[in-house]
């Protein structure tokens, strides 16, 4: 999942324009973080249970 949020992440990063604060395509950016956002859920999650161990 680490590799997946990477990979995903800098896609969205290369999606947004910043001077103009908008994206190429909309719609795959939607796609690109809800994505990104499973990803770094899971991990986060993870990471808490092996904590609590």
């Amino acid at each position: 999942m680490g590799i997946v949020a990477i990979i995903v992440g800098s896609a969205l990063y290369k999606q947004i324009d910043f001077n103009t604060m908008t994206v190429e395509k909309p719609a795959l950016s939607v796609l690109y973080a809800v994505t990104f956002l499973f990803a770094v859920a899971v991990l986060v999650r993870h990471y808490t249970r092996r904590a609590e161990k």
